[in-house]
C-alpha cells in the first residue's frame, strides 16, 4: 500500500480481499437460459452484456437472480487473500465496492470475520450503476464519509482502475 495517509480506504471484494468460489461458466449458462426461456437467443454472449442488456428485454430480476445464486453460494466457499488481513489494522474507515451482489459481499465478509472491519458495503446492485462507472465508487466513499480526493481504491483489475479514474480517486493494484 501506498505511504500516503488518506481519509479512508475503499476496497474491491472478488481477488482483493477475497475470492469468491464461483463457476462463471455456469452462471453465463443459467443467464443464458434465462434470456432462453424469455424467447431470447443469447449464445455466445458474455457474462457482463448480458446482464447490460437484461433491462432491454426486461428480464434484469431474473438474470441478477440467477448470478446473485451463484455468487452467494461462492462467497460461502469463498478463501481469503492476504489483502484481508490488513483490514483489522486500518486506522481509517474502510469500505467494499464490488461488481458483485451486495448480499455476496456481506456473506464473504461475514464467513470470513470481516464484516466489522468494514463500514460500508456497495456491491453492483447497490446503486442504479455498476463499476465502471464511477457512481458505486462514489456511493462507498459518501457513506464512508470521505471526499474522493482524499481516498484510495485498491483493485484487481482494469475495470477497478478505470472506476478510480472516472471518479477521481487515487487508485492502487492489489
Amino acid at each position: 500500500m501506498s505511504d500516503k495517509q488518506y481519509a479512508g480506504i475503499v476496497y474491491d471484494l472478488d481477488g482483493t480481499l477475497l475470492t469468491l468460489a464461483v463457476n462463471w461458466e455456469a452462471v453465463a449458462d443459467d443467464v443464458i437460459q434465462v434470456y432462453a426461456d424469455a424467447g431470447i437467443d443469447a449464445a455466445g454472449a458474455s457474462l457482463w452484456s448480458l446482464l447490460e442488456d437484461a433491462d432491454d428485454h426486461g428480464i434484469t430480476a431474473d438474470v441478477e437472480a440467477a448470478i446473485s445464486r451463484h455468487e452467494r453460494e461462492g462467497a460461502r466457499r469463498s478463501r481469503r487473500c492476504g489483502l484481508a488481513d490488513e483490514l483489522a489494522k486500518q486506522t481509517v474507515p474502510v469500505g467494499v465496492c464490488s461488481l458483485n451482489c451486495e448480499a455476496a459481499c456481506r456473506i464473504a465478509l461475514e464467513t470470513h470475520g470481516l464484516a466489522d472491519d468494514v463500514a460500508t458495503v456497495v456491491g453492483r446492485d447497490s446503486v442504479a450503476t455498476h463499476k465502471p462507472d464511477p457512481e458505486p465508487l462514489l456511493a462507498t466513499l459518501e457513506d464512508l464519509g470521505v471526499e474522493p480526493t482524499n481516498a484510495l481504491f485498491v483493485g484487481d483489475s482494469p475495470r477497478d482502475k478505470e472506476t478510480a479514474e472516472r471518479a477521481g480517486v487515487a487508485f492502487e493494484y492489489v
